[in-house]
């Protein structure tokens, strides 16, 4: 009896964690979904993101599929900086580590978009390929 009450909170924590890895499982593949449509996109647990073109669009990611989306035109774009931690990263730096992670857009419409990122490496490739794209636009324009 007393071996059986010793293994029932790990049975508890096995069913949770089933729980768990079933929910995150099933955000993939609404995300998956999702991300067919786009060039280039991500996927991680506090965004995705999607690029077509010169459209970004963003969002979190659920089980059901991805809430709260935003895209913005990249022609709009004036300033675009990696953000760890509320301080701005310069490009030549090595990719930080912190706590909040951010890709920061802002627009000639003097608004500010925080794109979050779990994974810094990520957020510094992004915000490469982001440049380029910014430089590309611009040049096309010109």
């Amino acid at each position: 009896m007393e071996r059986g009450l010793l293994w029932l909170p790990l049975l508890g924590m096995f069913m949770a964690l089933a729980w768990a890895g079933r929910h995150e499982y099933l955000k993939v593949q609404a995300y998956e979904a999702w991300a067919a449509d786009f060039d280039r996109s991500k996927y991680d647990i506090r965004s995705i993101l999607g690029q077509r073109g010169h459209d970004l669009t963003w969002g979190r990611p659920t089980r059901q599929g991805p809430v709260d989306l935003i895209t913005l035109s990249l022609q709009g774009v004036t300033a675009l900086q990696l953000e760890v931690d509320g301080q701005p990263v310069p490009e030549d730096q090595p990719s930080p580590t912190g706590q909040s992670i951010n890709l920061v857009l802002s627009t000639d419409r003097d608004e500010t978009y925080r794109i979050p990122f779990t994974d810094s490496d990520l957020a510094r490739r992004w915000e490469k390929a982001l440049h380029q794209s910014l430089q590309t636009l611009k040049s096309a324009s010109a």
